[in-house]
């Protein structure tokens, strides 16, 4: 899993979280996303935790489909501050597996992380 968000603390605070959890992995951290577009080509993460709300020229919402196109395999589970209704259905729609609000707690973003680990990898196109 790879975790993308621009609040170092935040992130901190989920990887110590996730650390804890058994079949949970942190493969790596990004700060912005074009760090985490970078990060999802060299780690190939199975879930990347992606906060839609950063600075920087790929605003979140973007990087869904350009993460998408670098890796299909990758779930992407779309974190912001912004509740489920204002933003969920436009994440998703974008290409996120997930959409979860950060003030959920973590027990809802693992959740989240799971529900989207669990959606069926897409085929390898057809050459």
């Amino acid at each position: 899993m790879l975790l993308c968000d621009d609040a170092p603390g935040f992130r901190a605070l989920l990887r110590y979280t996730l650390d804890e959890e058994p079949d949970v992995v942190v493969v790596g951290e990004a700060g912005d996303a074009e760090a985490g577009l970078r990060a999802i080509a060299e780690l190939c993460p199975d879930v990347v935790l992606l906060d839609i709300s950063m600075p920087g020229g790929v605003q979140g919402l973007d990087a869904i489909a350009a993460m998408r196109d670098r890796s299909p395999a990758t779930r992407i589970v779309a974190l912001s501050g912004f509740t489920a209704e204002e933003m969920g259905p436009v994440a998703l729609d974008r290409g996120a597996h997930a959409y979860v609000e950060k003030g959920t707690g973590t027990v809802a973003i693992r959740h989240a992380i799971r529900a989207a680990a669990a959606t069926p990898a897409p085929d390898p196109p057809v050459a």
